[in-house]
This record gives structure tokens, sequence and C-alpha cells, in this order.
């Protein structure tokens, strides 16, 4: 019987689960056999005695977790000095940030570990049910306004009182994929007045849906990848961009920015003097703060606060709703095994020439097998 193993996050602030109890269940009808750490859920509020009643064997060694196990399920990428632990030939699926961690990907060739990478899962009808990417990001993107609504001085609905009427709170919204598009969603719900922007036009339609309002910014030629994601722009473009929308941020009481380039820092696109035009009292969220930030000034885990502008800059935002979070990027993990898994043979049918896997699959058979991240070792 093939073994899959959970444990317990360490990175810093992390409160999320590879594996809810729920999911547990399903992989032991599938026929597999799971082997929490102890504690592993207990931040997400998933209890060692519900993973037990699913039927899941709690283990307190978290080295036996990792070097018994077929398959090791984690959230984020595994410390470079447990990679020794994993089994040879063995699974070990996470987000692992591939472009960013040479040595860590080196390793794991080293050590013959089969590495999927979830942030590399393609975005395509196929693979909606495993992308992790855009399960988190629509958690975070709910996230940021509610932290905004909290900050902000003033109150998102319109308000008719006896003593007057209060204008709904004016939110501006850049970008708008998945965590964007939340944003704005949510904003809408609580009452106020959305704006939003994007490089591609042909999300325009989408921001309309939701009931905000797309700010034209005329950039020339812009568009997107085949995944999906916003091509980057050239200098000339960037400055259009933060002409074009300088009047809105000065208007609006919130501004949330989503901007961010795959596998890149993210772009720079709200500078201080665009801060101080706005009112005091209002707030900025810079949901790119991990990737290099796309405000001046913002700080990774910290509120800033410029001329009584608060700039937030949290990471990891869907850890914050760790329950939901931790419930989706399992069911992602499970839908990528349920997916791979040939029953027949008890095995993984990892076909090279499968699209996911030419694309999620990063090291196998002691080798770093993704091309892209392949010519970033060459």
């Amino acid at each position: 019987m093939m073994q899959i193993g959970v444990p317990r996050e360490r990175w810093p602030g992390e409160a999320r689960v590879a594996l809810v109890p729920a999911s547990v269940k399903k992989l032991i009808q599938s026929g597999f056999s799971v082997e929490i750490e102890t504690g592993a859920g207990i931040q997400s509020g998933f209890t060692d005695d519900a993973y037990t009643e699913a039927g899941a064997v709690l283990q307190t060694d978290r080295t036996s977790v990792l070097s018994s196990s077929d398959i090791v399920l984690r959230v984020r990428r595994p410390e470079i000095e447990e990679v020794s632990s994993l089994r040879r030939e063995g699974i070990h699926i996470s987000f692992l940030d591939p472009f960013n961690e040479k040595e860590l990907i080196g390793e794991m060739a080293k050590c013959g570990v089969t590495s999927v990478s979830m942030e590399m899962i393609p975005r395509s009808t196929r693979a909606q049910k495993m992308d992790a990417l855009s399960s988190q990001a629509n958690l975070a993107g709910y996230v940021t306004v509610i932290q905004a609504a909290y900050h902000s001085k003033k109150i998102f609905p319109m308000m008719m009182t006896p003593s007057g009427t209060i204008r709904p709170a004016r939110v501006f919204v850049i970008g708008a994929g998945v965590a964007g598009l939340q944003a704005i969603a949510t904003a809408k719900r609580l009452g106020a007045r959305v704006d939003a922007f994007d490089t591609r036009p042909v999300v325009a339609e989408q921001v309309r849906s939701l009931g905000a309002k797309f700010v034209e910014i005329d950039l020339g030629e812009v568009g997107q990848t085949e995944q999906g994601y916003a091509k980057a722009l050239t200098p000339e473009q960037i400055e259009l961009q933060k002409e074009g929308q300088k009047k809105v941020i000065a208007a609006s009481d919130v501004v949330i920015t989503t901007a961010q380039l795959f596998g890149r820092p993210a772009p720079r696109i709200v500078t201080r003097d665009m801060l101080l035009a706005m009112q005091p009292g209002s707030v900025v969220v810079d949901m790119a703060v991990e990737t290099g930030g796309n405000v001046e000034g913002s700080v990774l885990n910290e509120i800033v606060d410029v001329e009584g502008v608060k700039i937030i800059g949290q990471g990891n935002l869907p850890s914050e709703v760790s329950r939901n979070a931790s419930e989706m990027y399992s069911n992602n993990l499970t839908a990528l095994i349920d997916e791979f898994w040939d029953a027949e043979t008890k095995q993984f049918a990892f076909a090279p020439e499968d699209e996911i896997v030419q694309a999620a699959v990063i090291t196998r058979g002691g080798e770093i097998v993704n091309e892209t991240i392949a010519k970033l070792h060459s």
C-alpha cells in the first residue's frame, strides 16, 4: 500500500495544512495509507482526533513521516536539510518557488526525488481543479478587502441616517486577475464604490459584470500569456499606467494592488507622490509585497504610515483564513493525485508528454526535467 505523509508546516506564520480530514478519508478509500505529523492541522482548526477518525495514523517523529512516505504533501517548500530524508524516487508535492530556489531544486534532483511544484500547474480547463495558485489567490483577494475595511477610517457602504447621508467608500483595485476579481466582488458586497484597472483589456467585461467601473488607460499594445497572466509592460508603458491612475488613486479611500509577474519581481506601480495625494486615513494594501511589492515603501509583514496613509504589506494572506485555504488546497492536491494515480498498477502515471506533467514536474530520476527550470541551472 502506498503511503502519503503530511508533515507539520514550519514556515514562520504558516497556519495551513496540506491535507484536511475529509481528503484523508477520500484518499484512504482510494487505497492509500496516510500518516500525519502530530499537530499538523491544529492552526487550521483540524484536531489530531479528526485525522484519526478519518483513518490517518498520527506520527510524532517528523523524520519518519518524511522517510517512510512514498508521497509527501505539504504547503510550503521543504527545508533544504530535510530533502535527504525524503525517499529516493519518492514524490514530493508542494509550492516550491522553483524560479528562485535554485539550490533546493538542485538538491531534490541530486536526491532522486520526483518533485511537483503546485505554482507551475498550468491554467487549463483540465487542470482547473488542481490550480492551487488560483484557489489561494481567490481567498487572498477576499482577505485584502477585509483588512482594508478594518483599517479604514470610513465605512464601505452608503448609509442614510437622520444625521445625513454617508457616501460609500471608494475602492480602487489594480489588477483584475483571480485575486483582483475577488477583491472587487468583496468590496462591492460591502457596499463600496469600486474602480478597477488591468493591463489586459480582455478582463474589462469581467470587471463590469461585478458592478465595478473599468478604468481605461491607453498603454498601446498589451496582452496576456497563454496561461492568462499579464505580460510585462515596457518602462514607457509603466509610466503611462502610473500617470493614468494618479487621479483615481488620489480620489480613493482604499487602493488594493495585485499586480504580479510569474517568476519575476512585482512591478512598482504606486509611488510615494501618489500616496501623498491621498487623504489621511486612506489605506493601501500591497498584495505583491512578498515578491518585491507594487507600492513604494511597503514592507513585508508590516503596516507603514506615510503622512497618515496606511500601507499594509502582510504576506501569506491565504493563511489568514487558514481553514478554508487548507480545504481548498487539500482538494487541489487530492485532484492531482486522483488524476495521475493508476489504480490497476498502483503507480503514478506521470507520462512525460502530458501537458500538466511537463509544466509542474520539476525533478525526476535524478534530473531537472522541467525545460524552463533546467535552463536556469545550465
